[in-house]
């Protein structure tokens, strides 16, 4: 007996096929037409429909990875139900490797969006009418902003009992408990009732083969939890629960020379780095404030005073 039809982007979507479908954006100043391409593959069985979304932010990189290696590895082929790739949601900031939208917009801080609002509110309006509805769970890849380099991890709120078990199903070195943002796409999701997991890795402007196997084999984790493709559920690790932390800022401006290696965990008064000065005369060094577990690590150069440096668990 075949399924319902589906039909997503005023496409239906035949089964058993690989369908590539384009979300068209806007046109470019030259008239060029900007479109993001959307990637189904839509199984003979019914099934969940799994969304996985990377690139919101165009620097962010190794979420484009992990996308692109699931596709080449024939993970998003599912055996249940359908899985969606957009590998590159903000197709702007990609072209260029920016975080913004052309307008200089946030596109993670415009959900849901407006059809008469800036071209990112506007975006995110046609992603939240067009697609959103017909998805029932999502993982959205991003990395750390700029220099800041994470510690693979699973953000989810811990009220949200659906997304922590698949969190732990991810089986991330750490899981990251965290509001929902205002007007972020994991809050517009979560208040259309989908279970989403924000997966965090590494930094901008990056391939890190580490970070990328992490989010290939964690979703992997979750599609076979869900009983859209076959396999055994890997565990290599027991996550790391972060309740709540802080971020340690520099207490001077300098060079930043890092000491402590993240995800590791650190005993009050140990070590983490020294600023220094280029002329060797001022050097400061940068005790932790308390016991904890760093997943992220600022690894710029160069800091000025106030500059967050470590993101530090506070463990209870």
């Amino acid at each position: 007996m075949s399924s319902k039809p589906f039909i997503i982007l005023g496409k239906e979507i035949p089964e058993g096929k690989r369908t590539v479908l384009d979300l068209e954006v806007a046109k470019l100043h030259t008239r060029t037409t900007v479109k993001v391409p959307v990637i189904i593959e839509r199984s003979k069985n019914p099934g969940p429909v799994v969304l996985l979304l990377a690139g919101i932010h165009g620097d962010e990189t190794n979420g484009v990875g992990i996308i692109r290696e699931i596709i080449s590895q024939k993970i998003n082929v599912p055996t249940n139900g359908t899985i969606i790739c957009i590998p590159v949601f903000n197709i702007f900031g990609y072209l260029i490797q920016t975080r913004e939208f052309p307008d200089g917009r946030d596109l993670n801080r415009m959900f849901p969006g407006s059809v008469n609002g800036s071209l990112a509110s506007q975006f995110a309006n046609q992603f939240t009418k067009e697609i959103a509805p017909y998805v029932d769970y999502v993982i959205d890849f991003h990395t750390g902003g700029g220099d800041r380099d994470n510690i693979a991890q699973i953000r989810c709120s811990n009220d949200d009992e659906k997304a922590l078990e698949l969190a732990k199903v991810f089986n991330p070195p750490m899981i990251v408990f965290s509001e929902n943002i205002k007007k972020s796409l994991r809050e517009t999701l979560h208040k259309m009732g989908k279970t989403i997991l924000l997966f965090e890795g590494g930094k901008s402007n990056e391939l890190n083969p580490t970070i990328i196997n992490e989010g290939v084999n964690g979703t992997k984790n979750v599609l076979i939890r869900l009983g859209l493709i076959e396999g055994e559920i890997t565990v290599k690790e027991t996550p790391i629960f972060v309740n709540k932390a802080k971020w340690l800022r520099a207490s001077h401006s300098g060079m930043f020379k890092v000491m402590a290696i993240n995800g590791s965990f650190v005993k009050k008064k140990e070590v983490l780095g020294i600023i220094q000065d280029p002329f060797g005369d001022f050097k400061k060094i940068v005790y932790a404030p308390f016991d904890g577990h760093i997943f992220c690590i600022n690894k710029t150069p160069i800091v000025n005073k106030g500059e967050a440096l470590f993101h530090i668990s506070i463990d209870e």
